[in-house]
């Protein structure tokens, strides 16, 4: 049966589909809050009934100590490939609520957008996937591939749980390759594939200089405040221009290879109006244009900063303590524990010896992603894209951080595809979420053709194809850390 009659049969079926997501996203699954716990049951219960009324088997809740993530499987394609099907199932926080027009998980349709949390982000693509698969299962009662679903709980909290997932449940997610919706697309109108993301750095650091806080006519002039230590600390980690003065966080320019940039210059991107748009202004590392400072070099920000007195009217007080938070985006070649050891030693250094200073490390970090130029998952990507719109897909890299790529590349050796279909511009995060229901549409178009393309190929040519992209792109990589090493 061609894929024709699965495409056919989603678009006939649109408005269950769309009252199935609404029905997901009433459900308040905020995974940072505790007061949400409630709504996070709801969603693996709700999630848990779905998979099995799809006829996966094997469906259950993969417990690493955290929220845990829904698990379900088809494995009824001998010779077949098989794909983890990634997607999360937590949202944002709503806050501030007063600024949603709808209220957050009261799913309301305007103007062909769905508004609400977590609409985008990530349930729309995810969505998306689960009826596909329903579909091929209800239309042919077989997939083309064999799939396993994996589901988590907690991407929205940088996946303290996942580590202990993975290692738990090793043999249980053993695959050929992931697709993951968690995703957004950069344009609108040309057809893009994400092939890589920055890795990730944070710790929260804190300094005093006294026991107490102290009174700024008795004390000031005479000794150190923590507010002025911590500016002085912040200040010295960039130059001018706005690159990173620490050493050994910088690589070389000549790290960044030639047809990575020549990719990146493909995709029409105006940096004038990126900046305007909100009100910002621009300041970067000199030689790279801004959509390679987004996505191919290291970036390093103070997320938040505190100390003293910032209540209503005035305060005359020395602060003892002062406190940031920091966050470093790496590259393809960078070692998380390498960057993190040299901007702690940073700011060891640049710290007075008589000053306190507290390094806070969660131990969240992980390594960038980068998805091999030949991998059967990406090849197979762009002909159904560039199909669908009559023209060759654009590959770009994000400057964002997903821990879920990098986690099962080292434990499980998985490449991951990100197929979602949400758009840039669709206030993710922020009050008026929404998802598009023409993304909808197209989506329930691409994801059918998606897994009919690549199961057209026996899991043997699937693994040597992935393995010949594999070791070229660990040729690639071996180049650019000789060339941070240089």
């Amino acid at each position: 049966m061609h894929t024709d009659a699965i495409v056919q049969y989603l678009h006939n079926h649109q408005n269950d589909i769309v009252d199935r997501l609404c029905a997901f996203l009433r459900l308040p699954s905020v995974s940072t809050d505790p007061a949400f716990t409630g709504g996070m049951r709801d969603a693996q219960t709700f999630l848990v009934t779905w998979l099995k009324s799809m006829g996966l088997s094997d469906v259950q809740l993969l417990d690493g100590g955290g929220h845990p993530a829904v698990y379900g499987a088809w494995n009824g394609a001998p010779g077949k490939p098989t794909l983890l099907i990634y997607g999360h199932y937590d949202v944002q926080p709503p806050d501030p609520l007063d600024a949603w027009v709808t209220p957050p998980f009261e799913p309301t349709i305007r103007d062909g957008r769905l508004y609400a949390r977590g609409a985008s982000d990530d349930k729309g693509s995810t969505a998306i996937a689960l009826e596909t698969i329903a579909a091929f299962l209800n239309v042919r009662g077989a997939c083309p591939v064999n799939v396993k679903v994996f589901l988590e709980g907690e991407e929205e909290i940088n996946s303290p749980s996942l580590r202990a997932i993975v290692e738990l449940y090793s043999d249980l997610l053993q695959a050929d390759g992931m697709i993951s919706t968690d995703d957004s697309r950069v344009h609108s109108e040309i057809p893009t594939i994400n092939v890589g993301l920055r890795g990730i750095v944070e710790f929260e650091i804190s300094i005093k200089t006294a026991d107490k806080d102290l009174h700024s006519g008795l004390y000031g002039g005479a000794v150190r405040n923590a507010a002025h230590e911590m500016a002085r600390i912040i200040a010295s980690l960039h130059d001018e221009s706005g690159a990173i003065a620490v050493p050994g966080l910088v690589p070389p320019i000549s790290s960044v290879p030639v047809h990575v940039r020549a990719e990146t210059a493909r995709f029409p991107f105006d940096e004038v109006t990126f900046v305007k748009d909100v009100g910002a202004c621009a300041q970067g590392e000199p030689g790279f244009s801004v959509r390679e400072q987004l996505t191919l070099r290291p970036a390093l920000d103070i997320n938040g900063m505190w100390g003293g007195y910032i209540g209503s009217g005035s305060k005359t007080v020395i602060p003892r303590t002062a406190n940031a938070k920091l966050s470093l985006r790496t590259v393809p070649g960078q070692d998380p524990d390498q960057v993190s050891n040299a901007l702690k030693a940073h700011l060891r250094a640049v710290c007075p010896s008589d000053v306190e200073l507290s390094i806070d490390d969660p131990g969240t970090g992980c390594r960038a992603f980068d998805l091999p130029t030949g991998h059967p998952l990406l090849l197979a990507a762009k002909r159904v894209l560039s199909e669908a719109h009559g023209q060759e897909s654009v590959l770009v890299r994000l400057g964002a951080s997903i821990p879920v790529t990098a986690v099962f590349e080292e434990l499980l050796g998985i490449q991951t595809l990100m197929f979602g279909f949400a758009l840039y511009d669709e206030d993710i995060h922020a009050p008026n979420e929404f998802f598009r229901l023409a993304s909808l549409a197209e989506g329930l178009s691409a994801w059918p053709r998606l897994l009919e393309q690549v199961g057209e190929l026996s899991v043997d040519e699937f693994r040597s194809m992935a393995a010949a992209a594999a070791s070229d792109t660990q040729v690639k990589h071996a180049e650019q850390v000789r060339a941070l090493m240089t």
